[in-house]
């Protein structure tokens, strides 16, 4: 073999002492069932080894309609680096999940654009399955993708497309229903819930947990929801809503976090501190940026645990063969219990 050359099967079949076709046969997964002893098996696999040989992908795809490799499509505008980014966490469970199973990755960069269109979508079935994050779904692209039989996973709860797309996601629900409950048990009756205008599924999860919170303690959702662009919130707001009985304030937390910084900004110019004045409560975890101080009450949200099981899901998916695995998975959000939420107080 020259220097420099890529090895061939036919440089292993020389090492090993075998022909090309058992060399052909023992790389290829034996999906014929050759018979073949261990030790020939063995003395193949050895040779291939301390030649370097690399199968391939091309040539393996089309012998076993697989590769080991999976694809991670992202929406975000660019792929995120910074650790204090939300979706940093969900990329490190996938890298881990993605090791574990002895899975390669490839990262698809349509996300690049501004746009996705179908064929940057498209590109995803180079993998043997692809998983998908973003808080929008392309129905159409993906609609496509799924009724070729293409394995799929989103990360984040979907339910586009008559809930046909598989997910990972977090119940946002049940976690946002117990910040209620926590809340009516310190006596709070006013309740203010302020959100984003984004109608991304997480959002509603949020907003539908809420509102099963305060019908389960008996209290309206009359004029609780508030929805901000994060520039029309100010101390006026605030006063406001405390002249009129309000004693909580519970927020969403978002990529962008303009609701959090809308609230947090609107009680600081008011003079006002949690839970002294207000309390205060957020739908997730706060941003890092704001630094230190009280440590506000909330939920985690698994984001590194969605990762890795986006990875197994999809994984099963890829390899099912008669029963399917759950589609459909949510994961709990622990409690983070904080010092912002204290008794209600009359104005």
């Amino acid at each position: 073999m020259a220097r420099g050359q890529l090895p061939r099967q036919a440089d292993i079949a020389r090492v090993a002492g075998v022909s090309q076709a058992t060399v052909s046969v023992v790389l290829g997964g034996n999906q014929g069932g050759v018979r073949l002893s261990e030790a020939t098996r063995q003395r193949v696999i050895e040779a291939a080894e301390s030649l370097g040989y690399v199968p391939d992908p091309v040539a393996t795809r089309l012998a076993s309609s697989r590769n080991n490799l999976l694809g991670l499509y992202t929406f975000t505008a660019t792929f995120p680096t910074d650790v204090a980014d939300s979706y940093y966490p969900i990329l490190v469970g996938v890298e881990e999940g993605a090791k574990d199973l002895g899975q390669d990755l490839i990262l698809f960069t349509g996300s690049s654009t501004k746009t996705h269109d179908d064929a940057s979508i498209r590109r995803t079935r180079l993998a043997d399955g692809c998983l998908f994050l973003g808080r929008h779904v392309p129905t159409e692209s993906i609609e496509r993708l799924l009724d070729s039989g293409f394995p799929l996973v989103y990360i984040g709860r979907r339910a586009e497309l008559g809930g046909r797309i598989p997910y990972v996601g977090a119940d946002y629900v049940a976690a946002s229903a117990l910040i209620i409950a926590k809340l009516a048990e310190l006596g709070h009756r006013g309740i203010r819930y302020v959100r984003e205008h984004d109608n991304a599924p997480s959002s509603a999860d949020r907003e539908r947990g809420v509102l099963e919170g305060l019908s389960a303690v008996g209290l309206s959702a009359r004029d609780v929801v508030v929805r901000t662009d994060g520039t029309d919130l100010g101390s006026e707001q605030i006063h406001a809503w405390r002249r009129a009985g309000v004693t909580a304030v519970v927020v969403e937390e978002t990529d962008t976090g303009a609701a959090f910084d809308a609230v947090t900004g609107a009680l600081f110019a008011a003079g006002l501190s949690c839970p002294a004045d207000l309390s205060l409560a957020v739908l997730g975890r706060p941003p890092t940026r704001i630094g230190p101080g009280p440590v506000i009450t909330g939920f985690e949200v698994p984001r590194r645990e969605m990762g890795r099981r986006a990875v197994r899901l999809l994984a099963e998916l890829v390899a099912a063969k008669g029963e399917r695995p759950d589609p459909h998975q949510l994961l709990e959000c622990p409690p983070v219990d904080g010092q912002t939420l204290g008794p209600a107080r009359s104005r």
